[in-house]
């Protein structure tokens, strides 16, 4: 990914060196509304605007301390068959609270229909 994307590690650091000053999700959606600025300058200033402590989240980015959480999330995405994203898990449980058990994989931005027809076929096969 990152030879398409290669801001996209980066950014994925920062997200989390958001979430140790609990704004995950808040850089999660600035991150995406503002996919141009993703240079670590950029990531700065997103963190800033969220009222982020600025020289805390710059060391955290520098340092490097979340690459190695990246790298792991990137290979246990490899290892599950993601190729690209957005990618979509459908699954049932035995309603037990037994493991999900992958039945559909939607590939790619699709339209509310296929995730309908997909789970509604899900559900019937399994007799729910």
């Amino acid at each position: 990914m990152e030879s398409i994307h290669p801001l996209a590690f980066k950014a994925a650091e920062g997200a989390l060196c958001a979430a140790d000053q609990g704004k995950y999700w808040e850089m999660h959606a600035r991150l995406f509304a503002n996919q141009r600025a993703l240079a670590p300058d950029d990531l700065v200033a997103h963190a800033q605007a969220l009222g982020l402590d600025k020289a805390a989240f710059a060391r955290c980015l520098e340092s490097g301390q979340k690459a190695a959480t990246v790298r792991q999330d990137l290979s246990d995405g490899e290892k599950a068959g993601i190729t690209g994203t957005p990618t979509f898990f459908l699954g049932l449980t035995d309603g037990a609270g037994g493991p999900v058990k992958i039945v559909n994989t939607i590939k790619g931005a699709q339209p509310f229909a296929s995730f309908k027809t997909a789970i509604d076929g899900m559900l019937t096969n399994a007799g729910r």
